[in-house]
């Protein structure tokens, strides 16, 4: 009974896990867990030497944890349900697959042309909608049958499209972000301010691994034949439209800086893209054709998706509304996307609806489950435990991190981000703070390792979204007429693991260069350079000396006293006459005593 009253952390830690390899959902398995281990542990408590501190009214505090700003009050998390009704909203309104065909259209020529633009519209999808369901089976429903069409190896395309929605995780603004922040007790603006280089660079990453591919094995990604490029060519007449805009940019610049100050670079660039978009809806309409077709349908679908982007996460950077305003902004942005694309219908805001409430309310038990199991988690002690273990592991900081890391990355083997989040973050947080690592960084890191859970073969979840979508038997191609193999669950699995791998390079990189995150401090301030200035103030005379008389310079060097300064020499007047002042000693005869 004593050993385990005083192992009831490591027990409890273990009956959890145990009951999630089973299969029971989380949200039941973390309350369960605390109930459980809570009349187990009152009961124990006389044995445990002091180490379990619960007792039956510590259940009172139930209803105050709900109840308060960890759960039902969280303004942070209020957050999450704008953002993905945002997502679904413009999945639901064919924004992705404009985004896709155009981009394609614009890559297809050269070799991996439209695996650079699934990557291309899987950030800027990231940058929208948040949402890694949404993503995955838009652009496997939509990019998979054109890359199957047109010769790509199954495997490569497999892989690109499931990365390529994962990275919804890591680039602003990702759902995971909003928890990670809440529950490490930081902005979300700082996280999503950290989170944006890294999300950036692992794009570049999967871009990267594309190239050499192409050069390796030129074969498994072929090129657009040119009956396939609908829009012709074109890039000629992008370009001189992008100069253009820049020109018109700056020119606004210039014209706004005098009245505008710091926000004039924002707003000349607001003008520049303003301008060329309704230039390209009016050549498009009035068929001028001043511009190629190609660059009509680059500039007409890129910038609605663009300016979206910077209403949520321009307004969050620049201190201009809260993630929660920013995700407020966002779905009404996507509805008016939705209707000016005709597809705002009821339907929609239903599916919308639906799928906004059933991901909160998964939110919101989850976390309601861990307020209990932490309750009594805390109440035995397991958060010294598991701070005491972590801290103690070898290599100090660098350790730590090692270690941290191999942990969520076998435990997203199992467990999927909202519950590593919820359950394991929590554990971690105290230790890392202890360090002195920076919590912003850390959330980073881990959000960059978290997204590695929608990869793992076989429980990833993006896998499994590819697979609900992708073709299981032979069908015949509606515009080639011929017959496609469909694609096994093994390619699926295989394809995933080269970026797997690069994301675990993205984690030794962000570990190897936290500067990346760390900007989110903006510049670091040289102290030598702090000029401090106090306001004009009267001279006092030093410490210890008189004040001076009649504007004589005081003792021991002191400045003049300032006039109308009060001879602090002498006791207050309170509207008697004034005091005469005493006889000055005669220092020549020797003193008398009577």
């Amino acid at each position: 009974m004593e050993f385990i009253a005083q192992n009831m952390a490591p027990i409890m830690f273990a009956s959890l896990i145990v009951f999630l390899l089973i299969g029971y959902p989380v949200a039941f398995s973390l309350a369960a867990n605390g109930l459980l281990f809570f009349f187990i542990g009152v009961v124990l408590s006389p044995y445990s030497g002091g180490s379990i501190n619960l007792a039956w009214p510590l259940l009172h505090a139930l209803p105050d944890n709900f109840y308060g700003t960890r759960v039902m009050s969280n303004d942070t998390l209020l957050a999450i349900p704008f953002f993905t009704f945002m997502g679904i909203v413009l999945e639901r309104s064919g924004m992705a697959e404009d985004l896709l065909d155009t981009i394609g259209q614009l890559f297809g020529p050269i070799r991996g042309g439209l695996a650079y633009a699934v990557i291309f519209v899987g950030a800027l999808l990231a940058a929208t909608t948040g949402v890694v369901a949404a993503s995955v089976i838009a652009m496997g429903l939509i990019s998979l049958p054109i890359m199957l069409r047109y010769g790509y190896d199954r495997r490569v395309a497999s892989g690109v499209i499931a990365a390529s929605g994962t990275l919804a995780q890591i680039i602003p603004p990702s759902l995971v972000l909003i928890v990670l922040a809440d529950q490490l007790g930081r902005s979300v603006g700082d996280m999503y301010a950290g989170a944006l280089i890294p999300g950036l660079v692992l794009t570049g990453l999967y871009m990267l691994y594309i190239l050499i591919m192409s050069i390796v094995r030129p074969n498994s990604m072929p090129a657009l034949p040119p009956e396939a490029r609908t829009l012709g060519h074109g890039v000629l007449s992008l370009i001189v439209a992008l100069l253009v805009t820049g020109a018109i940019a700056y020119g606004a610049y210039r014209y706004l800086a005098p009245t505008q100050g710091d926000n004039a670079d924002i707003l000349g660039f607001a003008v520049g893209v303003i301008v060329i978009y309704v230039v390209a809806v009016l050549d498009q309409r009035l068929r001028i054709n001043m511009m190629s077709k190609l660059a009509q349908q680059v500039v007409i679908v890129l910038i609605p998706p663009l300016a979206l982007i910077f209403l949520v996460l321009g307004t969050i950077f620049l201190g201009i509304a809260t993630p929660t305003e920013g995700g407020a902004m966002g779905a009404v942005g996507a509805l008016i996307m939705a209707a000016m694309k005709g597809r705002l219908t009821r339907d929609v805001v239903n599916q919308a609806l639906a799928s906004t409430t059933r991901l909160s309310s998964f939110v919101l038990f989850i976390l309601i489950g861990a307020r209990v199991f932490s309750l009594t988690f805390y109440g035995v002690n397991g958060h010294i435990w598991v701070e005491h273990l972590l801290i103690s592991l070898p290599g100090g900081e660098t350790g730590f991190l090692i270690g941290v890391n191999i942990l969520v990355f076998v435990l997203a083997f199992f467990l999927d981000f909202f519950e590593l989040a919820f359950i394991i973050v929590p554990l971690l947080a105290p230790a890392a703070d202890k360090l002195g690592i920076d919590l912003i960084w850390f959330g980073v890191l881990l959000g960059v390792n978290m997204q590695t859970s929608f990869m793992h073969p076989p429980f990833g979840f993006a896998l499994f979204y590819l697979r609900s979508v992708a073709a299981r038997v032979p069908y015949l191609d509606r515009i080639t007429g011929k017959q496609i193999a469909p694609v096994s669950t093994g390619q699926i699995y295989w394809g995933a693991v080269p970026f797997v791998l690069i994301q675990v390079i993205m984690i030794g990189l962000t570990i190897a260069f936290p500067q990346m995150v760390m900007r989110y401090k903006g510049p670091a301030v040289e102290p030598s350079t702090i000029d401090i200035k106090l306001p004009d103030m009267p001279s006092l005379s030093p410490l210890g000396t008189p004040p001076a008389d009649n504007g004589a310079a005081p003792a021991n060097g002191g400045a003049p006293a300032a006039p109308g300064t009060p001879d602090l020499s002498q006791p207050p007047n309170f509207g008697d006459a004034p005091a005469k002042p005493a006889p000055a000693p005669d220092l020549s005869q020797p003193p008398k005593f009577n």
